[in-house]
């Protein structure tokens, strides 16, 4: 689809297709629908970091919690978005033995303990020992810490999909 085509979506066919660029937050693509016509995919990104940048605590934190384990239940279920699938895979989550699985699963519970949320890394640009690695530093992060650095995450994720939606 190209920007011109996206920028001239219903309001519902809009939130229909950017939707997904947030993993299930398509208020998020439903709130930037009155930012049209966007002159860019860069500016398309930009205007839905500002409305996460800009939401509630509570909704940020909705959106972090919005976003699987790591090869947690969903993902070793078959039950993960396509997106997510498709990430997860691309970093060699899907083909792991079963002390790594172990390990991710060891790990999830340790983060999520900690933070009350699960740990979001850019699958697509880290590999898995770079994703284990992730975990040791930033199981140490205070929680604010670790709000931001997951909420940095969650943009790289959203602009990777958006780039993938959008032909240029």
């Amino acid at each position: 689809m190209t920007l011109a085509e996206l920028n001239s979506l219903s309001r519902a066919d809009f939130t229909r297709v950017v939707g997904p660029v947030f993993e299930h937050s398509p208020w998020i693509a439903e709130a930037a629908w009155v930012g049209r016509p966007f002159g860019s995919v860069a500016a398309l990104h930009a205007t839905m970091g500002a409305l996460v940048r800009g939401a509630s605590e509570a909704q940020k934190l909705a959106l972090i919690r919005a976003h699987p384990d790591l090869v947690g239940r969903a993902a070793l279920a078959g039950s993960l978005t396509r997106e997510s699938t498709g990430e997860q895979a691309s970093a060699g989550l899907h083909n792991l033995s079963p002390e790594e699985v172990a390990l991710f699963q060891m790990n999830n519970a340790a983060y999520q303990a900690r933070f009350g949320f699960p740990f979001v890394i850019c699958a697509r640009l880290n590999k898995k020992e770079a994703i284990l690695a992730g975990f040791a530093v930033r199981l140490h992060n205070s929680p604010e810490q670790e709000v931001e650095a997951a909420l940095a995450e969650i943009f790289k994720i959203a602009e990777l999909r958006l780039r993938d939606l959008l032909t240029t």
